[in-house]
């Protein structure tokens, strides 16, 4: 099977030079009408095919399920909170507390008061005997010679 082609070695209009077509283009039409067929018999079939694979065979199920799922998600780290000004945290802060008392409604229970300052009681004294460096310096360990390795 020739190619037509005018005398100069042009092909002639119409004609690619591809005897055998495009494969590419030929895939994608091909691919492109069994996703509309599939798509027509999945319209009338699909949810009752769902329910008997879910009951018949769950295994399968969730074989399915899990390929549907993404192996890998994507997040990525903005600095937000950093590019926001005081004014606009402030104003955040603000709006958070207004919704979280509009949840909190009349069940949150508010406890008025000041709070006190709560005595600690004193350090045990050091006895004037003992030196002040003597308890800050640490107490000295005696090294064992390792005898597995003998």
């Amino acid at each position: 099977m020739g190619v037509d082609q005018k005398p100069n070695g042009q092909f002639k209009e119409g004609c690619s030079g591809n005897v055998h077509g495009n494969a590419q283009r030929t895939r994608h039409l091909f691919s492109k009408a069994f996703v509309e067929a599939l798509l027509e018999d999945f319209r009338e079939w699909g949810p009752q095919a769902i329910a008997r694979v879910r009951t018949e065979t769950p295994a399968a199920y969730l074989r399915v399920c899990a390929t549907l799922v993404p192996k890998e998600l994507k997040l990525e780290h903005s600095q937000a909170v950093k590019a926001l000004s005081d004014e606009q945290i402030e104003q955040a802060i603000e709006y958070i507390q207004t919704m979280l008392a509009a949840q909190a409604g009349e069940a949150a229970k508010v406890i008025e008061g000041t709070a006190e300052p709560a005595a600690l009681p004193a350090p045990n004294e050091l006895s004037p005997e003992v030196p002040l460096e003597a308890t800050l310096a640490p107490a000295k360990r005696t090294r064992k010679p390792h005898t597995s390795l003998r």
